[in-house]
């Protein structure tokens, strides 16, 4: 039994096409473009630098954050393995002061990252210190399990 694969320039998809009148740059447009909240997201996480290190006993995850306190930066560990750091950067209110800017190079907006946590991350022992700018989040490691030892079944004659 063959598999066909059905496109968007199938002769089935151009007869329903032409029954909608939908142009093709309508359908492209509509297939290929990302949603809101996706490019926002993507732009969040590709402006927030990280490092991960390992250690035997921990993983490490160090964040630029800079000009965020650390009460304004929020780390959550979502469907117990994907541990998310988020938080919120505004320009200061100028308007008071009858600003003109001359260069606006800073970013402003969401911060956030996402990072899937390993099988071995306990994710009840994490901690997370903000200094200078800079987030550190330390994951504790779960002790490896214990191997299992072998079990003697006794054969009985019967």
């Amino acid at each position: 039994m063959a598999f066909r694969v059905i496109g968007f320039n199938d002769p089935i998809f151009s007869v329903l096409q032409d029954m909608f009148d939908v142009s093709d740059l309508e359908v492209e447009k509509s297939v290929n473009t990302p949603s809101t909240k996706y490019v926002r997201d993507a732009k969040a996480m590709a402006a927030t630098p990280a490092d991960i290190k390992d250690y035997p006993d921990s993983y490490v995850f160090v964040l630029d954050m800079p000009g965020l306190k650390s009460e304004e930066i929020n780390v959550e560990v979502e469907d117990n393995n994907v541990l998310v750091v988020t938080g919120m950067r505004q320009r200061e209110d100028e308007k008071k002061k009858e600003v003109k800017y001359v260069m606006m190079e800073r970013r402003i907006g969401k911060l956030m990252r996402k990072f899937i946590l390993p099988e071995n991350a306990n994710v009840d022992a994490i901690s997370a210190v903000c200094v200078d700018g800079v987030l550190t989040i330390t994951v504790q490691k779960l002790p490896p399990p214990e191997p299992k030892k072998p079990r003697t079944i006794q054969v009985q004659i019967g």
